[in-house]
C-alpha cells in the first residue's frame, strides 16, 4: 500500500514552481482584483441607476395626478360658485 506522499508528483509540482514567472503572476492577480472591482461597481451603478429611475417616473406620475386632483377641485369650486351667482 503506498503512501499519500508517495503518490504525489513532487518532481512535476516543483518543475512548475520554478517555470513560474513571479512577476507576471502578480500581475494577473491585480488584474483579477480590478476587473472584479470593475464588475462590482458597474453592477452597483446600474442598480441605482434602475433605483433613480424608478423613484423619477414615481415622482412624475405623483406630480401629475396631485395636478390633476388641484384642477378638478379648481373646476368644481368654479362650478359652484356659478351655481351659487345663478341662484341669487
Amino acid at each position: 500500500m503506498t503512501s499519500v506522499a508517495e503518490r504525489v508528483p513532487l518532481e512535476r509540482i516543483s518543475q512548475r514552481a520554478h517555470a513560474a514567472r513571479p512577476g507576471r503572476t502578480a500581475l494577473a492577480v491585480i488584474a483579477s482584483v480590478l476587473f472584479g472591482l470593475g464588475w462590482l461597481i458597474a453592477r452597483a451603478l446600474s442598480v441605482a441607476w434602475i433605483g433613480a429611475a424608478y423613484a423619477a417616473a414615481a415622482l412624475a406620475e405623483g406630480w401629475i395626478a396631485g395636478r390633476s386632483a388641484e384642477w378638478a377641485q379648481q373646476v368644481a369650486r368654479r362650478q359652484e360658485a356659478q351655481r351659487a351667482g345663478r341662484r341669487r
